[in-house]
């Protein structure tokens, strides 16, 4: 009796802290000095369209499977540092990506090479408070176009 209570007591234990290390690790730690903005945030924000710059890090099948905002800078994550100089520093600027992970990291590097972040938005989390995306439909292929338009014209 003894090797089976000593036998279920380490199971439960591996078992336990296996769960909390998954846990751990499937949240990740989201170290970012840049704030997430609430819905009613970027919405104060979005009235002043001429003061914004939203810089999207969303690849472009994110954009058109989960939706976007009407008007924004599309740049990958992985491309951002090379297109610093195509960015104007005259305006806020918001980064977004779909939970505000990507968002927050590309943030930190544009706020440390002096443009002026006000905060990251996760579109999929701004959506689930109420936020309105733009649905996006994808471009079909140049094959496709071409028979859809002789389609129309008949």
């Amino acid at each position: 009796m003894r090797v089976s209570r000593s036998f279920s007591f380490r199971a439960l234990s591996v078992l336990l802290v296996s769960l909390v290390a998954s846990l751990a690790f499937a949240q990740g730690k989201d170290e970012s000095k840049t704030p997430v903005l609430t819905r009613a945030q970027f919405d104060q924000l979005l009235a002043r369209p001429d003061q914004l710059l939203i810089i999207d890090l969303r690849r472009p099948d994110e954009l058109t499977t989960v939706g976007g905002l009407p008007v924004y800078l599309s740049i990958q994550a992985a491309d951002l540092d090379k297109s610093l100089a195509w960015i104007p520093k005259d305006r806020k600027i918001v980064t977004v990506s779909n939970h505000a992970g990507r968002a927050g990291k590309a943030g930190d590097l544009l706020a440390a090479r002096g443009f002026n972040v006000v905060g990251r938005v996760g579109v999929q989390n701004y959506e689930a408070e109420g936020g309105k995306l733009t649905r996006i439909a994808p471009k079909a292929p140049a094959g496709q176009q071409k028979n859809a338009q002789a389609a129309a014209q008949h």
